[in-house]
């Protein structure tokens, strides 16, 4: 039987995803809209989402070797101008300043889209010899790109993120630093957000201004789209060319540096709203919810059981983030309040669960109850919170496994993108011409070339010409 839908104010996701979206995200108190265009206010239940990715993430940087640091977030403009692709790329997104109080500025200043710039500044300050590298950094921070079209999460003229920068010796160590993000991103976002990824790298037209190399993590939405959803960039030396970031070697011969960049943004909470939630709101997986149990007395106007209640609480709280609510609204409302907000694992205690010392544990992805002993409950949640964590994960990777299709011709491709929206692979010759063509034609673009590479035929699906890689297509956001 499906699940009850008690929450009428969402729009439903088979109606309108877009407006089921927007709806979510108010609705779920993550986000109100400011009087600036295009910039959000993150209330504190869309904040504390964020504040523990930053949490999860920031300990696995950490654990790499990387060091925190936090740059200014002006870049004047003759910075910005020195790497003519980088400028070039962000040109169209951003913000000037002109003037300081009433005065003109002499030099205009940039107000940071992202910090290459900045940070090669700094290391062609710092790095003078072999023996001050490599130089792991990151900032948490924000960042301002004039967009023209903005969503919640997904596109908003100023949004919170972290941009790694490292600076190395040797070209093999900078790929390797570059790629090994992409694998703490890739993991961090199944075990702890339970979004399967692809990962791969970027075709040219699709890279990061500047990069010799940018490879990606790709998830799948629950409408079929595609979300980008952390990127990892390999400068090689381009950078440093440009910013005259020099150290001497052993041999005392002047090397240039190699660099990395690498970034991952609150556009992830679009990520997780957009692939577990449901039409009564959020799913928040256990390990990102900053609230994991949430306990609902029953009748708690009746003797005890306010008491007994705030008992389970006390238990509960050794083991997992949870709150009593005991405000004078009816059970009802607050069950769908709750569900609306995501909470993971819902306890329901009224008098007669406390005559039978049980209560009742409600799972928030599937609606389905449990009666447990209120002697062991405490392990009941532990082990519900995992099964859930788990269960998320397998059903966004079955989703995404039954929303991969593959092609041969464009026929094939065209028809597969109308009807059946996902990712799509398909051969390409490598030809921008072909990636260009099949954009134009059916909206889809490269979303990466994956690691693990399949041979579906030898022709590419556009031209027909001999195929030289395999490449992950779909519609994005």
């Amino acid at each position: 039987m499906a699940k009850e839908k008690l929450v009428t104010a969402i729009t439903s996701m088979e109606d309108d995803f877009a407006q089921w979206y927007t709806d979510v995200v108010k609705k779920a108190e993550l986000i109100d809209y400011s009087s600036v265009r295009g910039c959000m206010i993150l209330r504190p239940n869309g904040y504390a989402i964020w504040e523990n990715i930053q949490k999860e993430l920031d300990r696995r940087f950490k654990e790499t070797g990387v060091e925190n640091v936090y740059m200014p977030m002006f870049i004047p403009e003759s910075l910005l101008q020195r790497e003519k692709d980088h400028v070039e790329g962000f040109a169209p997104e951003v913000a000037w300043v002109t003037h300081g109080g009433n005065e003109k500025l002499q030099e205009r200043l940039c107000v940071r889209p992202t910090s290459e710039t900045l940070f090669c500044d700094l290391y062609s300050n710092i790095v003078q010899s072999y023996r001050d590298l490599p130089k792991l950094y990151n900032q948490w921070c924000s960042v301002v790109r004039w967009e023209k079209t903005t969503r919640p999460f997904l596109r908003s003229m100023e949004f919170l993120w972290q941009e790694g920068h490292t600076a190395h010796a040797m070209a093999e160590e900078a790929e390797e630093r570059t790629i090994q993000m992409l694998n703490v991103y890739a993991d961090f976002c199944e075990q702890v957000l339970a979004i399967p990824m692809i990962k791969g790298r970027k075709s040219d037209k699709e890279k990061f201004a500047g990069a010799h190399a940018t490879y990606t993590i790709e998830a799948l939405m629950h409408d079929g789209k595609a979300l980008q959803s952390g990127t990892s960039h390999n400068f090689g030396d381009g950078f440093a060319r440009a910013f005259g970031i020099q150290y001497t070697d052993k041999d005392n011969k002047l090397q240039y540096v190699h660099q990395t960049s690498w970034g991952l943004s609150t556009r992830i909470i679009g990520a997780v709203i957009m692939v577990h939630g449901d039409n009564s709101g959020l799913v928040l997986p256990p390990k990102i919810a900053p609230i994991q149990a949430v306990i609902v007395p029953v009748m708690q106007q009746k003797e005890g059981v306010l008491e007994k209640a705030n008992e389970v609480k006390e238990k509960l709280s050794k083991v997992a983030s949870v709150i009593l609510d005991d405000s004078d609204k009816s059970p009802g409302w607050k069950f769908s309040e709750h569900e609306m907000r995501g909470i993971p694992v819902r306890v329901e205690l009224g008098p007669r669960d406390i005559a039978n010392n049980q209560a009742v544990l409600a799972r928030r992805d599937t609606g389905e109850k449990i009666t447990v002993s209120l002697d062991s409950i405490a392990e009941e949640v532990t082990k519900l919170l995992d099964d859930i964590q788990n269960s998320l994960l397998e059903k966004a990777r079955k989703h995404r496994d039954a929303h991969t299709y593959t092609a041969t011709s464009m026929e094939e491709f065209e028809k597969t993108i109308k009807e059946t929206p996902g990712f799509i692979k398909a051969m390409w010759c490598g030809d921008e011409a072909c990636e260009l063509e099949i954009k134009e034609k059916t909206g889809a673009t490269s979303r990466c070339m994956p690691f693990e590479q399949e041979e579906i035929s030898d022709k590419c699906v556009c031209c027909g010409k001999k195929a030289k890689t395999m490449v992950y297509w779909g519609k994005a956001y």
